[in-house]
C-alpha cells in the first residue's frame, strides 16, 4: 500500500561515495607531513623517521642502533615488541635519547631556514644577535627603506590605475554595445509600429467599406417595403370611387391598411433598434475581452519583451536572400517576419486564461483500490482515450460520449487485463485498432482493440519498461526502455527485437521523432537526454545536458523541439536540429513522481505534485493557465487530499482540449478558454 499512495517513483543514478575519495585525497596530505619548504633541497634520508617517514621528531635510539621518533616508536611497540627496521627485540627498556642527533637536525633546520629567509629577515636576526650599527648606517638604511617604500606605493598607485582604466574602457565598450542593441530594437519597434498602424488602418477602412454596404442593403430593403405597402393603399384609394357602394368600407380599407403601414413602419424601426443594441453589446463584449487580454500582456511582459527582441534579431539576422523570401511570403501583411512571428505568439498566448472542466469521470472499480492512472492516450482520430496503471487493467473510452453524457460512472468500451502493473501506452498512428504497453516486468505488448487480445509480447526487458512509443513514420516500429539500461527497438513482424543499445543509466522515457523513423529521443536517470540516429547507434547524434535530476518525459512539438520534464520541477525546450537548449519552463512541482508531460504545436502542458494541470506556452517560461483537482471525497482532510498527484495528461492533438488524471483515478476533460 505503501506504493499506492506514494506512485511509481521516477529512477535515480546513485552517486560514487565521495567518501572514499576524500579518505584518499586525506591520506596523500597526511603522508605529505612536514617537509622543507619547496625552494630548498630535499632533506637526508638518515633524517627521516622509518616509521612515519617524517623528518624525526625527539630522537631515540634503539640497543641496535637505530633511530626513530618518540611518539612513532613506543606506538609501535604497544603493538609489537621489534625493531621496525631490523626485527631485533625490543621493548620500552631499550630505548635511549639520541641528543646528538636532535642537535644535527636543529642545526640542519636553522641552516634551512637561513637559506630561504629574505634579507629583511636577516637583518632582523642580526638585529636580535646584537650587531653593532652606528646611528649613521641607520640614517642610511632609514633613508634607502623610505625610497623604497616610496617606489612601491607609486607602482602599486600605477597599476591600480591602469586596473580602474582597463575596467573603465570594458564598460564603456559593453554600454556602447548595449546603446547599439537598444538603437537597433528602438528601430524595429518604430519599423514595426508603422506596419502595425498602416495595417490597421487598412482593417478599418475595409470594416467602413463592409458596414457602408450593410447599410445600402438595409436602405434599399427599407425602401422596397415602404414602396410596396404604399403601392397597396394607393391601389386601394383609387379602386374606391369604382366601387359605388363602397365608400364607406372603402374608406374602413383605407384606415386599416395606414394601420399596418404603421405597425410595419414601428416594426422595421424595433428591428433597427433591436440590431443596434446587439452590436453595442456585440462592441461592449469584445472590449472586456480586449481589455482582459491586454492585462494577459501586461502580466507577462518582461517574457513577451524577450520573445519579441529575440525573434526580431532572429529575423534580420537571417541572410537577405531568405528574408526576401519571407517577405514575398507575407507582403500582403507589410511584416517582417519576426513581427509576423511575435504576433502569433501574442495571439495564441493571450487567447486563453483558464483550464474550464466539461468532463469528468472515475477510472477505479470495486475490484481495484489502486487507482493510479499512468497513461492516457488519444488514437489516431482522437474519437477513442485509453487509460492506464497499477490496476492492471486498458481501460478504452469513447471521448463524445463521456463529454456529451452527463453520468459520473462512464463504462469503457472496451476493457483488457494485463498479468502486471501498466506504465505507458501508445497507439498506432496508422492502424486504429492496434495499442502498445508496457509494463512492470519488463514486457512490452501489442494490442488488437477490436478483438481485446495479444499481438505480440516482447519480454527480452530484464526489469520494468517505463516508456514504450510507436513510429509515426513506419507503423510496424516500436521503441521502449526500461530500468534494465536497455533501449529496444522492436518490429510487429519480428518476435525479437531488431536493435538495441546498452546505456549506462535506467531510462525513465523514449520518444520517435515524428518526422523521421530513424531518430529517437531518450531520457535517462543520468540527467541528460540521449538523441539517436538508429542507423548508428555507437554513439547518439547529441547529448542534451541541463536538467539536474532524472529525465522522465520526452515529447517532441515538431520534427526539431522537443520537450524533455524532469524531477528538478523544470520542462526544458530543446532544438534538434541546432543541438541547442531554447526555453526552460518553471512553476509546477515534481521531485520524485511521473507526473505527464504533453504538447502540442504551440502548448506544453504537464502534472504537478500539488495535484494541479499547468500548462504553457512554448514560448513563455511561466505557465499560462493551472487548474487545481478538487477530492470528490467529502471526507478526505486537506492532507490527505494534498498527497494526491497529477499523473498523466494528454492533448487531444492541436484543439484546446486536454485529458488529465491524478493518482487518486479521477480523470478530467479540461479545455482552454478565454
Amino acid at each position: 500500500m505503501e506504493e499506492l499512495s506514494a506512485g511509481p517513483l521516477v529512477p535515480a543514478v546513485v552517486k560514487p561515495d565521495a567518501s572514499r575519495a576524500a579518505a584518499d585525497t586525506g591520506a596523500s596530505a597526511a603522508a605529505s607531513g612536514e617537509t622543507f619548504p619547496a625552494s630548498t633541497s630535499e632533506p637526508d634520508k638518515d633524517f627521516l623517521c622509518p616509521i612515519c617517514m617524517q623528518i624525526i621528531k625527539d630522537a631515540f635510539l634503539t640497543a641496535c642502533g637505530h633511530s626513530f621518533c618518540y611518539m612513532c616508536i613506543i606506538t609501535h611497540l604497544r603493538n609489537k615488541n621489534d625493531c621496525p627496521c631490523c626485527g631485533h627485540y625490543l621493548t620500552n627498556t631499550n630505548l635511549f635519547p639520541n641528543f646528538l642527533l636532535d642537535k644535527l637536525l636543529k642545526k640542519t633546520s636553522v641552516r634551512q631556514i637561513s637559506k630561504s629567509a629574505s634579507p629583511v629577515e636577516h637583518f632582523r636576526q642580526a638585529l636580535q644577535k646584537g650587531c653593532d650599527v652606528t646611528i649613521k648606517e641607520l640614517d642610511t638604511l632609514l633613508s634607502l627603506l623610505a625610497d623604497k617604500k616610496r617606489k612601491m606605493e607609486q607602482e602599486e598607485a600605477e597599476r591600480n590605475m591602469q586596473i580602474l582604466l582597463d575596467f573603465l574602457h570594458c564598460l564603456r565598450k559593453q554600454k556602447v554595445d548595449e546603446l547599439k542593441e537598444v538603437q537597433t530594437d528602438l528601430q524595429f519597434i518604430k519599423e514595426d509600429i508603422n506596419s502595425v498602424e498602416k495595417h490597421r488602418m487598412d482593417l478599418y477602412r475595409a470594416r467602413d467599406r463592409y458596414s457602408l454596404k450593410l447599410r445600402m442593403l438595409d436602405d434599399s430593403g427599407g425602401r422596397k417595403s415602404w414602396h410596396s405597402s404604399l403601392e397597396k393603399s394607393s391601389s386601394g384609394i383609387i379602386s374606391s370611387p369604382l366601387n359605388l357602394r363602397g365608400g364607406l368600407s372603402s374608406g374602413s380599407h383605407t384606415k386599416k391598411n395606414d394601420g399596418k403601414s404603421q405597425i410595419n413602419s414601428h416594426g422595421l424601426g424595433v428591428q433597427r433598434r433591436d440590431a443596434v443594441t446587439g452590436s453595442d453589446s456585440q462592441l461592449i463584449n469584445q472590449s472586456g475581452l480586449a481589455l482582459v487580454r491586454k492585462k494577459r500582456v501586461h502580466t507577462q511582459f518582461n517574457d513577451l519583451q524577450e520573445c519579441y527582441l529575440q525573434k526580431r534579431r532572429h529575423a534580420a539576422d537571417k541572410p537577405h536572400s531568405q528574408q526576401e523570401r519571407d517577405m514575398n511570403l507575407i507582403s500582403r501583411e507589410g511584416y517582417t517576419a519576426g513581427l509576423e512571428d511575435f504576433q502569433s505568439v501574442l495571439t495564441t498566448f493571450t487567447r486563453y486564461s483558464r483550464l474550464r472542466v466539461i468532463a469528468e469521470l472515475r477510472h477505479g472499480d470495486i475490484f481495484h483500490s489502486a487507482n493510479i492512472v499512468s497513461s492516457i492516450e488519444f488514437d489516431r482520430d482522437d474519437d477513442l482515450f485509453a487509460t492506464a496503471g497499477v490496476s492492471r487493467r486498458i481501460k478504452v473510452f469513447d471521448f463524445s460520449a463521456v463529454v456529451n453524457e452527463p453520468t459520473d460512472a462512464h463504462c469503457p468500451v472496451v476493457e483488457m487485463s494485463t498479468r502486471s502493473k501498466l506504465s505507458c501506452l501508445s497507439w498506432n498512428k496508422y492502424a486504429k485498432n492496434q495499442i502498445a504497453s508496457s509494463d512492470y516486468e519488463g514486457i512490452v505488448t501489442v494490442w488488437d482493440v477490436t478483438t481485446r487480445k495479444s499481438l505480440m509480447e516482447y519480454e527480452e526487458h530484464e526489469k520494468r519498461a517505463w516508456s514504450v512509443d510507436f513510429s509515426r513514420t513506419d507503423p510496424s516500429m516500436l521503441v521502449s526502455g526500461s530500468d534494465d539500461c536497455k533501449v529496444k527497438v522492436w518490429c510487429t513482424n519480428q518476435e525479437a527485437s531488431v536493435l538495441n543499445i546498452d546505456m549506462k543509466a535506467n531510462i525513465c522515457c523514449v520518444k520517435y521523432n515524428p518526422g523521421s523513423g530513424n531518430y529517437i529521443a531518450v531520457g535517462s536517470a543520468d540527467h541528460h537526454i540521449h538523441y539517436y540516429d538508429l542507423r548508428n547507434i555507437s554513439r547518439p547524434v547529441h547529448v542534451f545536458s541541463g536538467h539536474r535530476k532524472a529525465v522522465s518525459y520526452v515529447k517532441f512539438l515538431s520534427n526539431y523541439e522537443l520537450a524533455s520534464a524532469s524531477t528538478d520541477s523544470t520542462l526544458r525546450l530543446w532544438d534538434v536540429k541546432e543541438n541547442l537548449p531554447v526555453r526552460t519552463f518553471k512553476g509546477h512541482a515534481n521531485e520524485k513522481n511521473f507526473v505527464g508531460l504533453t504538447v502540442s504545436s504551440e502548448y506544453i502542458a504537464c502534472g504537478s505534485e500539488t495535484n494541479e494541470v499547468f500548462v504553457y506556452h512554448k514560448e513563455i517560461s511561466k505557465p499560462l493557465t493551472w487548474h487545481r483537482f478538487g477530492s470528490p471525497d467529502m471526507d478526505d482532510t486537506e492532507d490527505e487530499a494534498g498527497s494526491y498527484f497529477i499523473s498523466a495528461v494528454c492533448w487531444k492533438s492541436d484543439r484546446p482540449t486536454i485529458l488529465t488524471a491524478n493518482s487518486q483515478g479521477t480523470i478530467k476533460v479540461l479545455v482552454l478558454a478565454a
